[in-house]
């Protein structure tokens, strides 16, 4: 494999680049832990969020012309309400968070620092807003759920290696179709937390 190449962009920018973000969104997204069954149409809708605001930044990493990873951040502040809820229900202070929405890696290229450089650039961003935390949430899915892989290794070591703490008093609940299900379904997402 060559060299990957990271390319930085921040907010109205973004909307230039909603084709290669919703497309991996849409395929990583589909694997455990998410089953996401979702479309083109909601993808370019949410990731507008992130193009409307002067504050948020892209990561994509690209080898030769194909965009293999890509990652997003917002000031907490600019989210959807539903990701705000938590922390306001708290009394957590959103103005000083800076949220992380997807990282999605390609699998091959997984285990090549990609993720690390996406932490790396995000918390710089947050640190460039003077924002002193910077939260994301992942999905909960149940111990014995029956599309989990055999020998699945969740992220939650990686994310403590980089300071995050879980949070089990902060969550969100999304609505999305599983992979098999005829309908949307509501899922509990558990924040993660990191002061800078």
């Amino acid at each position: 494999m060559s060299e990957l190449r990271y390319e930085l962009v921040r907010g109205e920018v973004i909307a230039s680049r909603l084709e290669p973000l919703a497309a991996l969104r849409l395929q990583v997204f589909r694997d455990w832990p998410y089953l996401y069954e979702g479309s083109m149409e909601y993808e370019r809708h949410y990731l507008e969020t992130y193009s409307r605001c002067p504050d948020s930044l892209a990561v994509l990493a690209w080898d030769a012309q194909t965009c293999i990873a890509a990652t997003t951040a917002l000031p907490l502040r600019e989210a959807s309400p539903e990701m705000q809820e938590p922390f306001l229900r708290a009394n957590i202070d959103t103005s000083d968070i800076l949220y992380f929405g997807e990282s999605v890696v390609l699998s091959p290229y997984r285990g090549r620092g990609v993720g690390l450089r996406f932490f790396a650039e995000r918390e710089a961003h947050a640190r460039q807003l003077g924002l002193g935390h910077c939260a994301f949430c992942a999905v909960d899915r149940p111990e014995q759920h029956p599309l989990k892989p055999a020998g699945y290794l969740s992220n939650d070591g990686f994310w403590q290696r980089r300071g995050y703490q879980r949070q089990p008093d902060l969550v969100c609940h999304f609505d999305w179709q599983d992979l098999g299900e005829p309908a949307p379904s509501r899922h509990p997402l558990t924040y993660w937390l990191k002061t800078l």
